[in-house]
Protein backbone atom coordinates (compact mmCIF):
# COMPACT_ATOMS: atom_id res chain seq x y z
CA UNK A 1 0.00 0.00 0.00
CA UNK A 2 1.12 3.71 -1.13
CA UNK A 3 1.42 5.83 1.47
CA UNK A 4 1.06 9.07 0.86
CA UNK A 5 2.15 12.70 2.84
CA UNK A 6 -0.96 13.30 4.12
CA UNK A 7 -5.08 12.58 3.47
CA UNK A 8 -6.38 12.87 0.13
CA UNK A 9 -9.06 14.97 1.23
CA UNK A 10 -6.75 17.80 1.29
CA UNK A 11 -5.18 17.61 -1.80
CA UNK A 12 -6.80 19.30 -3.90
CA UNK A 13 -7.20 22.70 -1.94
CA UNK A 14 -3.49 22.02 -1.16
CA UNK A 15 -2.36 22.30 -4.84
CA UNK A 16 -4.19 25.07 -5.02
CA UNK A 17 -3.09 26.98 -2.07
CA UNK A 18 0.97 26.44 -3.29
CA UNK A 19 0.24 27.00 -6.80
CA UNK A 20 -1.09 30.24 -5.30
CA UNK A 21 1.63 30.66 -3.06
CA UNK A 22 4.85 30.32 -5.88
CA UNK A 23 2.17 32.69 -8.16
CA UNK A 24 2.43 35.00 -5.84
CA UNK A 25 5.60 34.95 -4.37
CA UNK A 26 7.38 35.20 -7.99
CA UNK A 27 5.08 37.61 -9.89
CA UNK A 28 3.62 40.00 -7.14
CA UNK A 29 6.27 40.24 -4.86
CA UNK A 30 9.23 39.80 -7.56
CA UNK A 31 11.34 37.24 -5.61
CA UNK A 32 13.33 35.44 -7.91
CA UNK A 33 12.09 31.71 -8.85
CA UNK A 34 15.43 29.81 -7.53
CA UNK A 35 15.38 31.81 -4.79
CA UNK A 36 11.64 31.57 -3.49
CA UNK A 37 12.22 28.02 -3.82
CA UNK A 38 14.88 27.75 -1.49
CA UNK A 39 12.69 29.67 1.09
CA UNK A 40 10.15 27.52 0.85
CA UNK A 41 12.06 24.35 1.04
CA UNK A 42 13.90 25.87 4.19
CA UNK A 43 10.91 26.92 6.20
CA UNK A 44 8.86 26.43 8.58
CA UNK A 45 5.67 26.75 6.48
CA UNK A 46 7.53 23.90 4.38
CA UNK A 47 7.70 21.87 7.23
CA UNK A 48 4.11 21.73 8.24
CA UNK A 49 2.86 21.38 4.83
CA UNK A 50 4.81 18.06 4.79
CA UNK A 51 3.85 17.01 8.54
CA UNK A 52 0.43 17.29 6.67
CA UNK A 53 -1.51 20.27 9.38
CA UNK A 54 -4.47 21.30 7.68
CA UNK A 55 -4.24 24.68 9.32
CA UNK A 56 -1.08 25.14 6.07
CA UNK A 57 -3.27 22.54 3.43
CA UNK A 58 -6.14 24.39 3.53
CA UNK A 59 -6.67 27.13 6.28
CA UNK A 60 -4.49 29.40 4.38
CA UNK A 61 -3.93 30.84 1.29
CA UNK A 62 -1.91 30.95 -1.13
CA UNK A 63 -0.73 34.82 -0.45
CA UNK A 64 -0.82 33.97 3.17
CA UNK A 65 1.46 31.00 2.09
CA UNK A 66 4.11 33.10 0.44
CA UNK A 67 3.70 36.31 3.09
CA UNK A 68 5.02 34.09 5.62
CA UNK A 69 7.46 32.09 3.73
CA UNK A 70 8.87 35.57 3.19
CA UNK A 71 8.22 37.31 6.53
CA UNK A 72 10.00 34.27 7.94
CA UNK A 73 13.47 34.54 6.09
CA UNK A 74 13.57 38.25 5.38
CA UNK A 75 11.87 39.30 8.36
CA UNK A 76 9.81 41.48 6.36
CA UNK A 77 6.32 40.91 5.36
CA UNK A 78 5.25 41.92 1.90
CA UNK A 79 2.40 44.29 0.91
CA UNK A 80 0.54 42.85 -2.19
CA UNK A 81 -2.07 45.42 -3.96
CA UNK A 82 -3.44 42.07 -5.37
CA UNK A 83 -7.17 41.82 -4.79
CA UNK A 84 -8.45 38.86 -7.09
CA UNK A 85 -6.43 35.54 -7.85
CA UNK A 86 -4.23 36.28 -11.02
CA UNK A 87 -4.13 34.39 -14.40
CA UNK A 88 -2.78 31.08 -14.29
CA UNK A 89 0.52 31.06 -14.85
CA UNK A 90 3.78 28.58 -15.64
CA UNK A 91 4.68 29.10 -11.79
CA UNK A 92 1.29 28.45 -10.64
CA UNK A 93 1.23 25.38 -12.66
CA UNK A 94 4.73 23.87 -11.15
CA UNK A 95 3.39 24.92 -7.51
CA UNK A 96 0.30 22.89 -8.38
CA UNK A 97 2.26 19.56 -10.15
CA UNK A 98 4.64 19.77 -7.44
CA UNK A 99 2.08 19.51 -4.53
CA UNK A 100 0.66 16.95 -6.17
CA UNK A 101 4.22 14.44 -6.75
CA UNK A 102 4.93 15.49 -3.16
CA UNK A 103 1.89 14.03 -2.19
CA UNK A 104 1.75 11.11 -3.87
CA UNK A 105 5.48 10.18 -3.07
CA UNK A 106 5.83 11.83 0.52
CA UNK A 107 9.44 13.48 -0.48
CA UNK A 108 10.45 15.89 1.36
CA UNK A 109 10.26 19.34 -1.28
CA UNK A 110 14.22 19.63 -0.68
CA UNK A 111 14.70 16.52 -2.12
CA UNK A 112 12.27 17.61 -5.23
CA UNK A 113 13.69 20.31 -6.02
CA UNK A 114 17.43 19.18 -5.79
CA UNK A 115 16.92 16.81 -8.21
CA UNK A 116 14.65 18.82 -10.35
CA UNK A 117 15.66 22.66 -9.88
CA UNK A 118 13.05 25.34 -9.91
CA UNK A 119 14.27 26.58 -13.65
CA UNK A 120 13.88 23.55 -15.11
CA UNK A 121 10.67 22.08 -13.24
CA UNK A 122 9.45 25.72 -15.02
CA UNK A 123 10.38 23.99 -18.27
CA UNK A 124 8.78 21.44 -18.48
CA UNK A 125 5.15 23.60 -18.09
CA UNK A 126 5.07 23.56 -22.29
CA UNK A 127 4.59 20.21 -22.52
CA UNK A 128 3.54 18.33 -19.24
CA UNK A 129 0.89 21.85 -18.18
CA UNK A 130 -1.87 19.75 -20.51
CA UNK A 131 -1.17 16.77 -19.98
CA UNK A 132 -2.51 14.28 -16.83
CA UNK A 133 -0.79 14.69 -13.90
CA UNK A 134 0.59 11.20 -14.37
CA UNK A 135 2.79 11.88 -17.08
CA UNK A 136 4.35 14.63 -14.75
CA UNK A 137 4.86 12.17 -11.95
CA UNK A 138 6.33 9.63 -14.78
CA UNK A 139 8.69 12.40 -15.43
CA UNK A 140 9.58 13.04 -12.00
CA UNK A 141 9.90 9.23 -10.88
CA UNK A 142 12.34 8.88 -13.84
CA UNK A 143 14.23 12.64 -12.37
CA UNK A 144 14.53 11.02 -8.99
CA UNK A 145 15.55 7.46 -9.31
CA UNK A 146 18.34 9.14 -11.80
CA UNK A 147 19.16 11.15 -8.57
CA UNK A 148 18.86 8.47 -5.93
CA UNK A 149 22.84 7.30 -6.14
CA UNK A 150 24.89 10.63 -5.97
CA UNK A 151 27.53 10.87 -8.10
CA UNK A 152 30.93 10.30 -7.59
CA UNK A 153 31.26 14.40 -7.39
CA UNK A 154 29.34 14.36 -4.92
CA UNK A 155 30.82 11.57 -2.69
CA UNK A 156 34.18 12.42 -3.04
CA UNK A 157 32.87 16.67 -2.12
CA UNK A 158 30.85 15.46 0.66
CA UNK A 159 33.60 13.02 2.32
CA UNK A 160 35.90 15.96 1.87
CA UNK A 161 33.52 17.80 4.21
CA UNK A 162 33.11 20.79 0.94
CA UNK A 163 29.65 22.47 0.65
CA UNK A 164 28.86 23.16 -3.10
CA UNK A 165 29.35 26.89 -2.83
CA UNK A 166 33.12 26.13 -0.85
CA UNK A 167 33.64 23.12 -3.93
CA UNK A 168 33.11 26.52 -6.52
CA UNK A 169 35.51 28.90 -4.53
CA UNK A 170 38.36 26.42 -4.19
CA UNK A 171 38.17 24.99 -7.51
CA UNK A 172 37.79 28.09 -9.83
CA UNK A 173 34.29 25.85 -10.97
CA UNK A 174 30.73 27.59 -11.60
CA UNK A 175 28.58 26.84 -8.71
CA UNK A 176 25.79 25.84 -11.05
CA UNK A 177 28.24 23.71 -13.26
CA UNK A 178 28.92 21.90 -10.16
CA UNK A 179 25.11 21.70 -9.19
CA UNK A 180 24.10 20.56 -13.04
CA UNK A 181 27.00 17.65 -12.80
CA UNK A 182 25.40 16.52 -9.14
CA UNK A 183 22.14 16.71 -10.60
CA UNK A 184 23.11 14.86 -13.67
CA UNK A 185 21.48 17.31 -15.78
CA UNK A 186 24.71 17.71 -17.37
CA UNK A 187 27.48 14.52 -17.89
CA UNK A 188 30.75 15.07 -16.10
CA UNK A 189 32.17 12.03 -18.58
CA UNK A 190 31.61 15.16 -21.49
CA UNK A 191 33.16 17.97 -19.47
CA UNK A 192 36.10 20.04 -20.54
CA UNK A 193 39.43 18.44 -19.79
CA UNK A 194 40.41 22.15 -17.46
CA UNK A 195 37.14 21.73 -15.41
CA UNK A 196 37.50 17.88 -14.54
CA UNK A 197 41.31 18.95 -13.69
CA UNK A 198 40.06 21.93 -11.63
CA UNK A 199 37.53 20.10 -9.42
CA UNK A 200 40.00 17.08 -8.87
CA UNK A 201 43.03 19.46 -7.80
CA UNK A 202 40.81 21.13 -5.17
CA UNK A 203 39.45 17.38 -4.13
CA UNK A 204 42.90 15.70 -3.81
CA UNK A 205 41.53 12.67 -6.08
CA UNK A 206 42.18 11.88 -10.06
CA UNK A 207 40.08 13.30 -12.85
CA UNK A 208 39.42 9.35 -13.45
CA UNK A 209 37.77 9.31 -9.76
CA UNK A 210 35.03 12.00 -10.71
CA UNK A 211 33.97 9.58 -13.72
CA UNK A 212 30.68 8.15 -13.69
CA UNK A 213 30.16 4.66 -14.52
CA UNK A 214 29.70 3.92 -18.77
Amino acid sequence: MTMHAYQETYLNSAMKNIGDMFDFAINDFGIPMEDFSVMFTTSVVCRKIENGEPKYLVGKSGIELAVEVIEEKTGVAPESETDVMPDRTPDYWCGWALCYYQWLRAIPYRKLLEAMPYEDLRGLYPTLHEADLSKFAETMDKIIGKSAKDTNLKRIRSAYGYSQSGLADKSGVSLRSIQMYEQRNKDINKGQSETLLRLARALGCSMEDLLEPA
